[in-house]
């Protein structure tokens, strides 16, 4: 007999070969994790639910002094102590704030993707920045695919924007927690009206905390298909 209810993300399956493509598990450099032995426990979790791959994304922003060089050497540490099977990965989020356009000119950014061709990118969840649409043609004309951070939780967004930024060439990453609600209903509607348009390229959980990790493998699982990635 079929059962009627959507089993939780832990038992769905759709872990297995699933890429992260945004996570704050990279400990002691931003608002993430900040023991490594909680970020080792998650990528055990990730193991074990048939993850195979993980992008660690940390701040790059005016609130955090990150640059390539002292996120490498983090990012060296905890692979050091990684004996697992989940690959990592090093890239960052990108605020659209002060300081992104000096770091774009100096080629002091972090681009995600094997192919190293996209950037990810966030802006304030309440405005956009000053010149928003010059500042993503100024990543394209670097030689980047500008990959916006979970474009659902931008409340100044509306339909007809995510229509024109895709238009332009933007790419939407999706947020798995705001499918299951966790960021309140407007969150989670945005993003279940990008997925049915097929607007997004990438899935992540934008993990800060295990305990968050635990809350969201116990929500129901989508019963839309995701995207596989860039």
């Amino acid at each position: 007999m079929l059962s009627i209810f959507r089993p939780t993300l832990r038992k769905s399956g759709l872990f297995n070969g699933f890429t992260d493509w945004h996570c704050h598990i990279l400990p002691g450099v931003d608002d993430g994790f900040a023991d490594i032995h909680d970020s080792l426990t998650a990528l055990k979790i990730y193991e074990e639910l048939g993850i195979r791959e993980v992008w660690l994304t940390p701040h790059i922003m005016e609130d955090y002094a990150n640059g390539p060089e002292n996120l490498k050497a983090r990012y060296e540490e905890l692979c050091n102590e990684w004996h697992g099977n989940v690959r990592l990965q090093l890239a960052a989020e990108h605020m659209l704030d002060g300081i992104f356009a000096q770091l774009l000119e100096k080629g002091e950014v972090m681009p995600i993707g094997h192919d190293r061709q996209h950037l990810l990118v966030e802006t304030s969840y309440f405005n956009p920045p000053v010149e928003f649409h010059g500042i993503l043609k100024d990543i394209m004309a670097a030689g980047y695919h500008p990959l916006l951070a979970h474009p659902e939780r931008y409340v100044y967004m509306d339909e007809d924007d995510y229509e024109e930024l895709h238009d332009m060439g933007v790419r939407f990453q999706l947020n798995l927690p705001s499918l299951a609600g966790m960021y309140g209903d407007h969150a989670m509607k945005k993003a279940k009206m990008l997925v049915k348009k097929d607007m997004y390229h990438t899935v992540g959980t934008d993990l800060h905390r295990l305990r968050a990790l635990e809350t969201l493998l116990e929500e129901k699982a989508p019963r839309c298909t995701l995207p596989q990635g860039i």
